[in-house]
C-alpha cells in the first residue's frame, strides 16, 4: 500500500471526521473508498456485473415480438 499527502482545509478535514466517526468510519477509508471507485469498477462490482451478464445470457425467457406501448403498459 501508498502512502498519499494531500492538503486540505482545516474546516473540511473537522467536518469530515465528525462525518465519519458518526458513520463508524475514518477519513482515510472514506478516500481509499473513494479513490478506488474513481479509479475504476471494484471488484466486487466487477464480478457482479459478470454474474448479471451471464445470467442474461442464460435466460430461457425472451422477449419475442410484442411491441409494447404506452396504454398497455399504463392500463389498470
Amino acid at each position: 500500500m501508498a502512502n498519499l499527502t494531500i492538503v486540505i482545509e482545516g474546516d473540511t478535514l473537522k467536518r469530515a471526521r465528525m462525518r465519519a466517526l458518526e458513520e463508524g468510519t475514518s477519513v482515510n477509508a472514506v478516500v481509499r473508498d473513494y479513490l478506488a471507485d474513481y479509479a475504476g469498477m471494484t471488484a466486487q462490482k466487477e464480478k457482479a456485473i459478470h454474474d448479471l451478464l451471464r445470467l442474461s445470457q442464460s435466460a430461457k425467457t425472451r422477449r419475442g415480438n410484442r411491441q409494447w406501448n404506452r396504454e398497455d403498459l399504463h392500463q389498470r
